[in-house]
């Protein structure tokens, strides 16, 4: 009877399987609480933050969601100083290559038009279009500031966001039925490998630890050693990121 040969070396242990991201729906609603604990602070008026300096700040809206969702956050930095500009994005579902190529064209406009690089600033999937935007074009774009965004795993989200994303890779397939990989972690774009690359200008990555659409950990984004990276934690809900008064204070000081 034939024998296994004995071998030195142990089997590689197995990957730990990360259970679903269930998150926390409900805990959701808290957006509205923190936007009118910011619209009663100092911080939203201004007080105690530093003033800007004229320099172009553009807005990326997360997922399912468009610039109108940032309109508050945009005419706060246009008081404090800054000069503001939409995305162009009206409802953030469309194929991520597609939207990385549109977000690319404003961002040189806004450049061309500034006369000088631009600070990009996106909530959740907004992030992650901007992340891909600075790694094509580092000289157009001056840092990003990323709130709520998965960069170092892009669909690590809630089973409902999930669920979200399925609906809106079904409507791609529709529309480009030759893209079946759309909106998946097997999509052979470009945009998918520009997330895996080192950010080549200054990110601050800003996520709460009580996110309730994409796991927490997802947000933190290791630094290579240049010193470029900065993550932030602070606390509230995954869509109040866009009103939480501690984001601003921390943007208003990154800026």
């Amino acid at each position: 009877m034939a024998t296994r040969p004995m071998t030195s070396e142990a089997a590689a242990p197995a990957a730990p399987l990360v259970p679903p991201f269930r998150g926390n729906v409900l805990g959701e609603a808290r957006w509205q609480l923190e936007l009118a604990t910011l619209l009663a602070s100092g911080v939203h008026r201004g007080v105690g933050v530093p003033r800007g300096d004229g320099a172009p700040v553009l807005l990326v809206p997360g997922f399912l969601a468009g610039d109108a969702s940032l309109a508050v956050m945009r005419g706060w930095l246009r008081r404090l100083g800054y000069r503001t500009y939409r995305s162009g994005i009206a409802w953030n579902v469309d194929c991520s290559e597609a939207a990385v190529r549109r977000l690319d064209r404003r961002v040189a406009d806004v450049a061309e038009r500034a006369g000088g690089p631009v600070t990009l600033v996106g909530h959740s999937r907004g992030g992650l279009l901007a992340h891909a935007v600075a790694v094509r074009r580092p000289r157009r774009v001056r840092q990003v500031i990323t709130m709520g965004s998965p960069l170092s795993s892009p669909l690590d989200a809630s089973i409902l966001t999930l669920a979200a994303v399925g609906w809106a890779r079904l409507g791609q397939n529709l529309l480009r039925p030759a893209r079946p990989h759309c909106l998946t972690t097997d999509c052979p774009c470009a945009f998918s490998a520009d997330l895996r690359r080192v950010s080549p200008v200054p990110l601050t990555s800003i996520r709460t630890s009580e996110d309730g659409i994409v796991r927490p950990e997802s947000c933190v984004v290791p630094d290579d050693g240049g010193g470029r990276v900065r993550n932030v934690v602070v606390r509230g809900s995954h869509l109040g990121l866009c009103v939480n008064a501690t984001v601003y204070r921390e943007i208003a000081a990154v800026l």
